[in-house]
């Protein structure tokens, strides 16, 4: 089985339309995010991307072209004959409601796929994932496989979280969302706000900084809207396993908490029994959003990026002490292995074991 390796990488999110930009941003405090009108009633606060001329589709694809530019600057073009994996939650609910006026929201799954791949001119195959939250994490784990398992050399995933009011308007019936600010693990929580976001994620064979040492997915669906503390430290444990290390090894955990006063709890137990003593702990859902199917390409770009560049998100929020945890105030030093959780509807429970192997490292 062949090593597998993250390449280039690129990012748009709310801190900036390129990685630089969002670091940037990150060091300089971050952003609020803005009231989103669903109705006459109802207004939620989102992480928007910045705003561009055009439609829906040639917005998404400007985005898409912009984010895969950047990871083929940082690591290189990526063939457009390899495999190409395109994660979503919404897909293409933008497309519905902005060109098609088409409140069904009855397209087939494959449609996004086809927009993402049209701008790119892609020819290799293309790979549509959509397991809500976990779906670009997800996607991350199916590269890998392929890849490590001889099926390719390289590979790019590209998760996506285009603009759409259906999305909002979905959790804020479920009363999920915060009406101010989410404050993750924090003292006084009251749900998520949501973020827009594009990353394209270079997976190779040949060597880099990063290596995906492991990495695991878990399905309980006894909670269909929550997580599960025996399904996160099961899945955990799996990642863990794969790479061939144990709890202690940890230098860094990427958490989930979005600031949900159940999930995050749930969460929070389920750390506290797999590790001891905890390693640091870090959440980008104060500085990106939860960007749902993105999350995992979108906030797996940022973290490398922070850790390569100094930048760090900083909670300005007091902690809630009866979890017994906090998340750290600054990366840790000399870390050498990094657990990178995304946790989701439907009982989706994703893992990733990242291995900083020091070759090709800038």
């Amino acid at each position: 089985m062949r090593a597998v390796y993250l390449g280039g990488v690129g990012l748009a999110c709310v801190l900036g339309d390129d990685l630089d930009a969002a670091l940037a941003t990150l060091r300089a405090g971050g952003v609020r995010p803005v009231p989103v009108a669903v109705s006459a009633q109802a207004r939620w606060p989102v992480y928007k991307l910045s705003p561009t001329d055009g439609g829906w589709d040639e917005r998404v694809r400007r985005r898409v072209r912009a984010v895969v530019a950047q990871a083929d600057r940082a690591g290189g073009a990526v063939s457009r004959d390899a495999p190409l994996f395109v994660a979503s939650s919404s897909l293409d609910i933008g497309h519905m409601e902005h060109e098609k006026d088409d409140r069904r929201l009855g397209g087939d799954l494959l449609d996004f796929a086809e927009i993402v791949a049209g701008a790119l001119a892609w020819r290799g195959p293309v790979f549509t994932v959509s397991t809500a939250c976990t779906s670009a994490l997800n996607a991350i784990l199916a590269a890998s496989e392929l890849l490590r398992g001889g099926g390719a050399e390289e590979a790019l995933v590209l998760g996506a979280e285009p603009d759409n009011r259906f999305t909002v308007a979905g959790f804020g019936a479920m009363q999920l969302l915060s009406p101010e600010g989410a404050r993750p693990f924090g003292a006084g929580r009251d749900g998520l706000v949501l973020g827009e976001a594009f990353a394209a994620l270079q997976l190779r064979t040949r060597p880099a900084r990063w290596r995906i040492a492991g990495g695991a997915n878990i399905v309980d669906g006894s909670n269909p809207a929550g997580n599960e503390a025996g399904a996160v430290r099961a899945v955990c444990g799996a990642a863990l396993a794969q790479a061939g290390l144990r709890p202690r090894d940890i230098g860094l955990v990427k958490v989930q908490a979005a600031g949900s006063p159940g999930n995050d709890a749930v969460e929070a137990q389920a750390l506290r029994a797999l590790f001891d003593p905890l390693p640091p702990l870090v959440s980008f859902k104060t500085a990106i959003g939860h960007t749902l199917g993105a999350s995992g390409a979108a906030e797996l770009a940022l973290l490398t990026g922070c850790i390569a560049h100094g930048a760090w998100p900083v909670a300005t929020h007091a902690p809630d002490a009866a979890l017994g945890l906090a998340l750290s105030a600054s990366a840790p030093r000399g870390l050498r292995h990094v657990l990178f959780n995304v946790l989701g509807f439907g009982g989706g429970h994703a893992a990733l074991v990242l291995e900083d192997a020091g070759e090709g490292a800038p």
